[in-house]
């Protein structure tokens, strides 16, 4: 895309408690950091707050700001909490129950009576479109008369429309049809079409992803507008674009007509901010850890490169869209400790979030939380929480954890305290585990990127349980999804589904295929603006043996070769599940493309050294039913030749970091503390 003349580019990254942005002044080449409160009344506020304050603090101007990236929980936080929009289904007639027939599988086995799958549209709001396409894409029944079905819609008013007609994504004839019908009968009403949003076969998975892009439209559209009716004041005018799942940027424009692609927005920075380190650091395996203040999520680095799937879930909810691949659990530092019926000490997934927050915050909050535990443990400074911005409340920490914790379980304060960190540290070592096991992998082969305001926290003794010897703590930890999101690209993923074998019979239909998947990526980054130097066109496959019911993601070669596309999934085939079956078929499924624009790198200036060695303090911490004198350390004190042995703690503006009893850390050339098991 053409460069922009200004020289600050900001990425933010708001979540359930903080906003984070990373400030990159390409005069300098500098990287700083800064954080501030959510406002999840209006997250836009929060937002233009934190860029004053990051101006005012590091001597920049507002109009200086030529590109914002921006992630954002806005379309997640609605799904969870069903604020989406009233919203109807039509679709074929006579599959109008699909939607909550969902898939035949029951997750808890055990159970007589399992919750049911959620469904977004109840069955009054769910209207049959006269119609029928065969899965070849030929027409079985011809689109017949609509007006019955649009009296309906009219009717019914409602707020957002999706289209999932069967077989739509082999022929989107009848579906842009019936589009057409309902915007002449309901003017300004958001509609999407499953053809446009996610082109591919299994129908339960198509609707319910049409579904949450149509009920997400309204409510993401309105937040877009008050963001840029934000935008302009005191010279404050940048381009903006939001992160998706994929880890890839998309225009305002893309994001109001495609929603459900934000779905993953906030943490998939985390995941490319450690790709990319995985690189400067020279470590090709990393478990990333990002934990902040409402969850834990977990990705795999392996070979330097992220993992990605096609589909995932939200609250249950498939999605069927390319996502960054990972685990999320309600455990962040503002996940609520509570002792439940049976007398069972639990930690999240319940969360403080931003408002009240954890008790020790004194913005109301009454239920203790993990943060609440470190405070009361001695791990965190009280007069020095966000670099001193936020002075903590221990008295009132204590006292919650006392009340809701201590005196159920006939425990001290403090014995109360190491029990919630001991739960939460097993909760969060399980999430790795499970993340590590599936894909057939050993936690030994793996260094733990920890990040996130509270992970560095816990890394260390949660490394200890896994078995895993080193821990890398990157700088500015608690912002590194913001930096992450800074050297995104702009990423927009095409998908088509035709069911050929991998053979040369098919070859002149498949590279047809993909001349359309390319010419379509092209045309989008065109219309981005992006120049056609800074394009690149990745093309992928999901592709089975012929028979099975799943399939798995493999890059195409560069050439369109058959043999070498085959012999990439048996090997793929062989890594995930132990076996090739080399003399069966391979069938192509569903071929894909990432239209890629390609934005500017700035260089970033190396740490500057310290102007005086570090000199560690020291506080008392509680650990194993005593109270001792830990070694404090200030990151921004330390030097290479500082070794750091532990218990001790290492404190920065927006992290602390415990340094457990057998490690040993010190910073390496790239600014990064490195701990590693000594003992």
């Amino acid at each position: 895309m053409p460069s922009d003349a200004r020289p600050v580019r900001i990425a933010v990254d708001i979540g359930g408690t903080f906003t984070d942005l990373q400030i990159l002044d390409a005069r300098q080449g500098r990287v700083v950091a800064w954080k501030t409160p959510t406002t999840p009344a209006d997250p836009s506020e929060g937002l233009l707050t934190g860029v004053r304050e990051a101006a005012e603090r590091f001597g920049f101007a507002l109009s200086d700001v030529g590109l914002l990236m921006h992630g954002t929980t806005i379309a997640t936080n609605a799904v969870l909490e069903r604020r989406l929009a009233r919203g109807v289904l039509l679709t074929t007639a006579g599959f109008e129950d699909v939607l909550e027939i969902t898939r035949h599988v029951r997750r808890d086995i055990y159970g007589l009576a399992p919750d049911p799958f959620p469904c977004l549209i109840e069955r009054d709001m769910r209207f049959g479109v006269p119609e029928r396409m065969r899965a070849d894409g030929s027409v079985e029944i011809p689109l017949g008369d609509l007006a019955p079905v649009l009296a309906r819609l009219r009717a019914a008013a409602p707020e957002a429309v999706a289209i999932g007609l069967l077989h739509a994504y082999a022929n989107p004839a009848h579906e842009r049809a019936l589009r057409a019908a309902v915007e002449a009968a309901l003017p300004g009403v958001p509609v999407c079409l499953s053809s446009d949003i996610s082109p591919e076969i299994r129908e339960y998975e198509r609707l319910s992803t049409t579904v949450l892009n149509a009920l997400l439209m309204p409510v993401v559209r309105r937040y877009l507008e008050r963001l840029e009716a934000r935008l302009g004041e005191g010279g404050f005018a940048p381009r903006v674009f939001l992160v998706q799942s994929n880890g890839g940027m998309c225009s305002l424009r893309s994001a109001a007509e495609q929603p459900a692609r934000l779905l993953l927005s906030g943490p998939s920075g985390g995941a490319l901010a450690a790709e990319r380190l995985s690189r400067r650091l020279a470590r090709p395996n990393l478990v990333a850890v990002d934990m902040g203040g409402t969850s834990f999520d977990v990705s795999v680095v392996q070979g330097h490169r992220i993992g990605l799937v096609t589909q995932g879930e939200v609250d249950r909810l498939p999605v069927r869209l390319p996502m960054v691949e990972m685990r999320t659990i309600g455990a962040g530092g503002g996940s609520i400790a509570a002792v439940d019926a049976a007398g069972r000490l639990t930690v999240g997934p319940r969360s403080a979030g931003a408002r009240p927050g954890p008790v020790c915050y004194g913005r109301g909050g009454t239920e203790p939380t993990v943060t609440d535990a470190n405070a009361v443990l001695g791990r965190l400074d009280p007069d020095f929480f966000l670099g001193g911005a936020m002075a903590l409340d221990l008295a009132a920490a204590r006292a919650a954890m006392q009340a809701w914790i201590g005196e159920k379980l006939a425990l001290s304060v403090e014995e109360a305290a190491e029990g919630v960190l001991r739960v939460t540290n097993a909760q969060l070592a399980a999430a790795v585990r499970l993340s590590l096991f599936e894909k057939g992998l050993d936690p030994r082969d793996f260094a733990l990127l920890s990040f996130g305001g509270a992970g560095g926290l816990h890394a260390t003794e949660v490394a200890e349980e896994l078995g895993i010897a080193e821990v890398i703590f990157p700088r500015e930890p608690g912002t590194l999804s913001a930096y992450g999101i800074l050297f995104s690209d702009l990423v927009q993923d095409i998908a088509r589904s035709r069911l050929l074998r991998a053979e040369a019979a098919n070859q002149a239909e498949i590279e047809a295929l993909l001349a359309a998947l390319r010419a379509e990526g092209e045309a989008r980054l065109a219309a981005d603006g992006v120049p056609k130097a800074q394009r690149a066109i990745e093309i992928a496959a999901d592709l089975r043996y012929h028979g099975q019911a799943f399939e798995l993601l493999v890059p195409w070669p560069e050439a369109p070769d058959l043999d070498a596309l085959r012999a990439r999934f048996h090997a793929a085939h062989r890594a995930r599940f132990s076996y090739a079956a080399e003399g069966e078929p391979v069938e192509i499924v569903t071929l894909r493309a990432s239209a890629i624009g390609r934005l500017e790198k700035p260089e970033e200036a190396a740490p500057a050294a310290p102007e005086r060695p570090a000199a560690p303090a020291a506080r008392r911490v509680w650990q194993g039913g005593e109270a001792r004198e830990w070694p404090v350390w200030r990151r921004e004190a330390l030097r290479p030749a500082d070794a750091i042995e532990g218990p001790a703690i290492v404190e920065e503006a927006f992290a602390t970091h415990v340094i457990a009893r057998g490690w040993r850390a010190a910073l390496d050339p790239e600014g990064a503390l490195v701990a590693r098991r000594i003992a």
